[in-house]
């Protein structure tokens, strides 16, 4: 399941480590914080309130992001 979805993100962030907390980054707007585990076989996970896209450093899922952004 490493492929990337179709639909492209707001916004992507690569990260180093596997479990991510996301607040939504804008302060009093954002939304409630909330920590986020990417499955080792996806390589991506999506945050349900601000769809924000952290992909794993790595992962096939950073491979393809390279790729399609690159």
């Amino acid at each position: 399941m490493s492929k990337l979805p179709s639909h492209p993100a707001p916004e992507t962030a690569l990260v180093s480590r596997g479990r991510i907390a996301c607040d939504g980054g804008e302060g009093a707007l954002g939304h409630p914080r909330i920590w986020l585990s990417i499955p080792e076989d996806a390589g991506w996970v999506d945050c349900p309130y601000c769809d924000k896209r952290f992909i794993l450093e790595g992962s096939e899922a950073a491979k393809a992001s390279q790729a399609v952004s690159g």
